[in-house]
């Protein structure tokens, strides 16, 4: 497969006038004022552009950009791929001897929105988490992650899990990775598999010269055709990298290469602040390309839940996923005279995970404050120890700094309940509105 960046070759360039119809090359130049070739003369059009009239729907507008079409792909309850929702999966990080931890793990996850969890089951008694989690409150699907030993993988089928996902490398034998896939195939569960950027077979990187992307294509379809040969097509793949530029490139040639869904991740992003930089950063780009079915945020964290609130705000940014409570604050400065980070912390922490499309604004003086006030939904915006909270720009409260976050959230919950007393609108409590603008008349 041609990578251009890899043979250090540069895409064309395409010259085009301020209208963007392509034009040839002109000895001339071009006439800055007019957009055309210096060497046509002429009076300069009446406008650099001709009028444009958006038409749009007040807050945020539904992300549009088309999704890779795939396969589908059921994980229990849950469809990846196929034009379905992009789930957020995490995994468990506790002992799995400590069942008690693990299933805290999971009741935490699941109240922070995930959609699948990962266990680890390293060990053949480790199987027994499935059954005692699921029934002692898991509701999502249950995702075996199982290296090394075949039987353990067996073995989770038959406890029922909804998903596997194995190395195929590092399975003992190729037979053995075809016993899987038959027994899977016959249980109808998924199984995900691919290859990290560290786990690539040593013959493939000898053949590609070191060039770990091709590799890392043919070490995934390797794979793919082992569980292919069982007629085994439950399949979804990852081709995760901790260098977010190879990730993006992987998961770029690996949409090309084939139809089956996709798991996005950077592998081994780091601590909670520069992991969800990075994790961002290589998901971000691909999600808005249309790339990625299900995403997974690896941090160095003992807390999972995080990394599925990180990755259902990264698909909330991107309109790939149906809104919540979006808090927006102030970044502070010289002018503030409230606690607004101590404010909005609270806040968020308090409401943060509430199923409920909101759009809250904190700020800290009065000049932003009001003209945020009128965009969001509730705002609070105060200074001198004084706030005031505004609700679809009419002022409904004031009180003391001591007083803000109480009635601020009383008052989301209040609009809350209100909400749901109307039938739970997507759009949430504000009616759209269409508005029309024209530019250029």
């Amino acid at each position: 497969m041609s990578d251009p960046l890899a043979n250090g070759d540069t895409p064309p360039v395409v010259k085009r006038d301020l209208l963007g119809n392509e034009v040839g090359d002109h000895p001339g130049g071009f006439n800055a004022a007019t957009g055309r070739p210096a060497d046509e003369g002429g009076p300069p059009p009446q406008y650099a552009f001709p009028p444009l009239t958006f038409d749009c729907i007040q807050g945020s507008e539904e992300y549009k950009d088309p999704r890779r079409q795939t396969r589908q792909v059921m994980v229990g309850q849950v469809p990846v791929g196929g034009g379905a929702p992009i789930s957020v999966q995490t995994m468990t990080k506790s002992d799995p001897a400590d069942k008690a931890g693990t299933l805290r793990e999971v009741l935490a996850m699941q109240e922070a929105g995930v959609d699948l969890i990962r266990v680890s089951l390293p060990f053949e008694w480790s199987v027994d988490l499935v059954p005692f989690l699921k029934s002692n409150g898991m509701t999502v699907p249950f995702i075996a992650d199982v290296h090394f030993a075949h039987r353990i993988a067996l073995k989770a089928i038959e406890a029922g899990v909804d998903k596997l996902r194995i190395n195929p490398g590092n399975i003992e034998k190729p037979e053995y990775v075809r016993q899987i896939a038959r027994e899977a195939r016959e249980a109808g569960i998924a199984m995900r598999v691919g290859i990290n950027s560290g786990s690539i077979p040593k013959d493939l990187l000898e053949k590609y010269n070191g060039h770990r992307i091709p590799a890392m294509i043919e070490g995934a379809r390797r794979h793919i055709g082992l569980l292919e040969d069982e007629s085994f097509r439950n399949i979804i793949v990852a081709v995760k990298a901790s260098d977010v530029p190879t990730m993006i490139r992987a998961y770029r040639a690996m949409a090309d290469a084939t139809d089956y869904p996709l798991h996005l991740g950077v592998t081994e992003s780091g601590t909670p602040w520069v992991g969800t930089i990075r994790s961002t950063a290589g998901m971000a780009a691909l999600l808005a390309e249309g790339i990625g079915d299900t995403i997974r945020v690896s941090l160095t964290t003992t807390k999972p839940q995080e990394e599925v609130r990180v990755g259902i705000e990264i698909l909330r940014s991107l309109g790939l996923r149906k809104p919540g409570v979006t808090i927006i604050s102030c970044p502070t400065c010289g002018r503030i005279e409230i606690d607004v980070e101590k404010i909005a912390a609270e806040v968020e922490a308090r409401v943060g995970t509430l199923d409920f499309p909101l759009k809250v604004s904190i700020m800290g003086c009065v000049v932003n404050g009001p003209g945020e006030a009128a965009e969001a939904d509730v705002a609070l915006f105060g200074g001198k120890n004084i706030g005031m909270i505004y609700r679809g720009g009419d002022q409904v409260a004031r009180m003391n700094e001591a007083q803000m976050v109480d009635s601020l959230v009383e008052e989301i919950q209040r609009m809350k309940d209100e909400w749901e007393a109307a039938g739970r609108p997507e759009q949430g409590l504000k009616d759209a509105q269409a508005m029309t603008y024209s530019l250029g008349q």
